[in-house]
């Protein structure tokens, strides 16, 4: 079965991947399909914006079952600022990774209140264009500073710590972090929906 996940983001492609590996699965990028136009994201939800992204990719993917994502974070202190404008926020969306984290520290530097949460909304479109959404959630503490690199695209995984752990995102194993991640928590329950013949 070939699955076509719908996203430019080289973190986000990489995330999905991992979770979805060993289910004998043909996983196809974007450019695999020559698809360059991108989504607009108009919703007004996670939930309504993954699944514009995913109708998107699906329709010029050739209706190939294809799954997008849209996620963000939750800043209690930035109440309202972030959420689904999360890579569009501050220093903008055409800011490097490198640049909006930075902007995003100095503004976090001013805040005690540092609780933050993770929310990632999965559109699955199945073989006959049925629509499927999958949520995950993880809460968290922003820390100080970067303590960790991360992956193209991802860059609050360095300085997002989850509640009982004391790593960020991105210091952990891939197993660990897909466990419990906002993104792995919403892949691992597409994985229990997908068809049988998936499944190892």
């Amino acid at each position: 079965m070939q699955l076509l996940i719908g996203t430019n983001n080289k973190g986000k492609l990489i995330e999905i991947s991992e979770v979805l590996s060993d289910l004998g699965l043909e996983l196809l990028s974007p450019a695999d399909l020559h698809i360059t136009i991108d989504p607009e994201e108009t919703g007004s939800t996670f939930a309504e914006n993954a699944l514009l992204k995913a109708k998107h990719f699906y329709e010029h993917g050739g209706t190939v079952p294809t799954i997008a994502d849209d996620s963000g974070i939750i800043i209690d202190a930035l109440d309202g600022e972030l959420g689904i404008h999360t890579r569009r926020w501050g220093a903008g969306a055409t800011a490097s990774d490198h640049e909006w984290i930075d902007y995003f520290l100095q503004r976090m530097a001013q805040e005690e209140n540092r609780k933050a949460r993770f929310v990632c909304n999965l559109a699955y479109i199945d073989e006959s264009g049925q629509e499927h959404l999958f949520e995950g959630v993880c809460e968290g503490i922003i820390t100080p500073s970067l303590e960790a690199d991360y992956l193209p695209g991802l860059p609050i995984s360095a300085c997002f710590r989850p509640n009982g752990f004391d790593c960020v995102y991105s210091a952990m194993t891939v197993e660990q972090k897909n466990a419990i991640s906002h993104r792995g928590r919403a892949v691992q329950m597409l994985r229990q929906y997908l068809p049988s013949e998936s499944h190892p």
